[in-house]
């Protein structure tokens, strides 16, 4: 059983290996690894590149969101269900941030901010209760689902790479809203759901260029 100091070394532990380039290792091949590489002209290298770079700080988010609701998690269960998550995700960023530098670009120099925010959502959620802060997964799943559904659809034709990658997120996604709402997470209404999509269209707007 880890004590709060040993939480508290470990969550510092993934905050750097989230935030600095190169420090998280995954566990899964890159799907993009068994992609040819095509020619891009630089129009469609600067779109794949702002697409990319969006969804690799959006597993920046998931990091900093799924290590805030496991330092507040009531719930063994649930505090290991996040953490194991946040294991899966690590695969995601590593393949993002390598396929951004395969590229000739580099992650966005907002991630510090927007980790911080997310951490402090997430440990928020895990304080008022086990089944919000399931439910916050299940609807920030969801909003990651249609965003990797446009972004591949956007994506030049011929990046097989970054498409490969993609895909391969948007079925572990799907498979964690599942599981979050199988261990009885909240399901958010409508509403609530429209305000989260406006609040990932100003990440996704910040972090194209930047």
């Amino acid at each position: 059983m880890f004590s709060f100091l040993d939480r508290t070394v470990l969550q510092f532990d993934r905050a750097l290996q989230t935030l600095v380039p190169h420090a998280a290792r995954a566990m899964r091949v890159s799907p993009a690894d068994n992609e040819e590489e095509a020619p891009l002209n630089a129009a469609e290298r600067k779109h794949s590149i702002g697409l990319m770079r969006i969804n690799h700080t959006g597993e920046v988010c998931a990091q900093a969101l799924y290590a805030g609701q496991a330092s507040t998690a009531k719930l063994d269960a649930v505090r290991e269900e996040m953490e194991h998550a946040a294991e899966e995700e690590v695969d995601h960023l590593v393949w993002c941030e390598k396929r951004l530098y395969s590229l000739g670009s580099r992650p966005s120099i907002l991630n510090p901010l927007f980790y911080g925010a997310s951490f402090s959502i997430g440990a928020g959620a895990g304080l008022i209760s086990d089944r919000l802060s399931l439910g916050f997964v299940a609807a920030t799943e969801d909003q990651v689902c249609l965003h990797l559904d446009k972004h591949m659809e956007a994506l030049p034709a011929q990046d097989a790479k970054s498409k490969a990658i993609l895909t391969q997120m948007r079925i572990d996604e799907a498979k964690h809203k599942q599981a979050a709402l199988a261990s009885g997470g909240y399901v958010f209404p409508k509403p609530i759901m429209a305000i989260m999509t406006q609040v990932s269209k100003v990440m996704t707007t910040s972090t194209y260029r930047i």
